[in-house]
């Protein structure tokens, strides 16, 4: 034990007193960049260490398999093993595989894949278009029903009293919804809703396998919750039982998801279910510099009517750097061409590559960037594009390396970079990187499995050629890619949970962010802004904001900077009368003054 990472080395008062709090409900308001997830996994090895539980009687919950991938990292880098760190549905999953034989009779049903066919046969036999859009408009509505635990009977009256604007006539959904729920059971195939769905109907209808269950996990803990829906929700109830042991962390601030079902009401509702529970509130930004927390700040404290439990003012903790630049361009080429030129300086000054990132509202907001980028040499990744284990020459790396290892060609620690090299070598892994964009992807992949044997060589000095292979085939079972060399193009949504030395957020203009139909909707429209807040607060030095007023060259340009932005930009006045101010007559029209 004397050599064991010491749980409360570096950690702030906060941070601290979330870690040391009892066993029992703690709730940890975290705002971004605060340290949630070092928090959260040093509070588990605390009580791991003090004896309060046993590593294998822990599940810790989050929203993304990257997310779960983390938090099993750094808990084996606090010699914390046998901890169960999953995504809300792959812990559900497991339980349901489990149970499934004794609660149901039979083999478990497999998981649907081709959603979209399912929902399109559902929607001809009610009679309504089955275009491409509206079919995933379609699964939307869906999704968002089963995770508010709505029915197709209740569907109509659920969406008039969230004032939710579906895309067809509520009766047409609903009669889409109950079709498609027939056809799955008849197919003998779950959705993912119903991963959750039937895990939770489980523990509620046989108490043997609820009590299994509870008698396997004591302790709970839940990331990001200020995203989970009534249905999560309701298999959190079903794991706890009666008891209490459940540590929450999340950040209202940063609720993306409501148009899902997502809903901070749990998070911001924890002292009133649990008055007994511990509170504790991380202000203290380690990630952003102080400029870049300030505009952070200003941009959240714009929202109106935000609860007590989402005003958490950021306070930054790095040294200071440079101001946040605002810029606005006739077009979106134009913007585009000066965001690639500006990527260009900072790698010329060292930055690297995976340390930049350009975030957009919509993924089409992305071809523009791709093609200014390329057109100057620059390597890039599409964030919820290919996946990275899916790429075939990391499957065949893989193999290559997995190969290398039966053949017993593994090597003494200290050599375990050398020899992965020596095995991508013949793969296409070179000392420099190719030139032509899809080389240079390929290349980069390549040196992200190289750097990912650095990385486990340096935690773990006697792992080999055979335990790197076991951490890529769990990192694949996770679907936790290694970091990849070359910049990041991302929409806002994605980025959650994410963070880069330099932030291009891009296409800040009404219309685009807050999006069209927000317009109207405060709650949405407050959403929207939740949106612009995340995407601040992934920058720790440098972040540009840029708009454009225009699509393409010589059009009309009928756009302005987003709302979001008054009073936040260096200069706070309309462009026209910027225009104007050589002339005097269209000032005084401008003004609503006779000429």
């Amino acid at each position: 034990m004397g050599n064991q990472p010491d749980p409360l080395d570096g950690l702030d008062e906060q941070q601290r007193a979330a870690v040391c709090a009892p066993r029992g409900p703690v709730c940890v308001l975290a705002g971004a960049g605060t340290g949630k997830t070092r928090t959260i996994t040093r509070r588990i090895a605390q009580l791991v260490r003090s004896g309060h539980v046993a590593p294998g009687q822990v599940l810790a919950v989050t929203f993304t398999a990257r997310a779960a991938g983390e938090l099993r990292t750094r808990l084996r880098d606090l010699a914390v093993g046998g901890v169960q760190a999953r995504t809300f549905h792959a812990a559900a999953l497991r339980q349901l595989r489990y149970f499934w034989p004794r609660v149901v009779g039979d083999q478990p049903w497999p998981l649907l894949e081709h959603k979209l066919r399912l929902v399109g046969q559902a929607a001809q036999r009610a009679g309504v278009g089955t275009g491409a859009d509206d079919l995933r408009d379609f699964a939307g509505e869906i999704e968002w029903a089963k995770a508010t635990l709505v029915s197709a009977e209740d569907y109509p009256a659920a969406v008039a009293a969230a004032r939710r604007e579906p895309p067809a006539p509520a009766a047409q959904i609903a009669a889409i919804y109950a079709a498609y729920e027939e056809l799955k059971n008849r197919n003998r195939v779950l959705d993912f809703a119903d991963i959750l769905l039937h895990t939770a109907a489980a523990m509620e209808g046989y108490p043997d396998v609820a009590q299994e269950v509870r008698d396997r996990y004591r302790c709970f803990v839940v990331d990001e919750y200020q995203d989970v829906t009534p249905l999560q929700q309701r298999v959190l109830d079903a794991w706890l039982g009666a008891r209490d042991d459940l540590t929450v962390v999340g950040d209202a601030n940063q609720t993306i998801y409501s148009f899902a079902g997502a809903t901070a009401g749990f998070l911001l509702g924890f002292s009133r279910r649990f008055p007994d529970a511990v509170t504790v509130r991380l202000h203290r930004d380690y990630r952003s510099t102080p400029q870049v927390v300030s505009l952070a700040n200003r941009v959240i404290s714009g929202a109106r009517g935000r609860p007590a439990g989402a005003r958490l003012p950021l306070e930054g903790q790095q040294p200071p750097g440079p101001e946040p630049t605002f810029a606005e361009h006739d077009d979106e080429p134009t913007e585009a061409a000066a965001v690639a030129s500006a990527i260009a300086q900072l790698l010329r000054d060292g930055v690297p590559a995976a340390q930049i990132a350009v975030l957009y509202r919509v993924n089409a907001q992305s071809e523009i960037y791709e093609e200014a980028l390329d057109a100057l040499g620059i390597p890039f990744q599409i964030r919820g594009g290919e996946r990275f284990f899916h790429r075939p020459e990391v499957r065949s790396a893989i193999r290559a390396l997995r190969t290398a290892t039966n053949a017993g060609n593994g090597a003494p620690p200290a050599e375990l970079g050398a020899t992965v090299r020596a095995v991508l070598a013949r793969q296409g892994l070179t000392a420099e990187p190719p030139a032509g964009s899809a080389a240079r992807s390929r290349w980069e992949s390549l040196r992200a499995l190289a750097e990912l044997a650095d990385d486990l060589a340096t935690s773990l000095p006697l792992a080999d050629l055979g335990r790197l292979v076991a951490e890529l085939d769990a990192r694949a079972d996770a679907a936790h890619p290694p970091a990849v060399q070359g910049v990041t193009l991302a929409s806002l949504h994605s980025a959650k949970g994410l963070e880069w030395d330099a932030v291009f957020l891009v296409g800040i203009a009404d219309g685009t962010l807050p999006i069209q139909y927000a317009d109207g909707d405060q709650a949405a429209l407050e959403e929207e802004r939740r949106l612009l807040y995340v995407g601040v607060t992934r920058a720790r030095r440098w972040l540009s904001l840029s708009w454009a007023l225009s699509r393409s060259s010589g059009q009309r340009r009928p756009r302005q900077r987003s709302r979001f932005l008054r009073g936040l930009a260096p200069v706070d006045r309309p462009r026209s009368m910027a225009r104007a101010a050589a002339d005097p007559q269209r000032l005084d029209r401008l003004r609503g003054k006779p000429v």
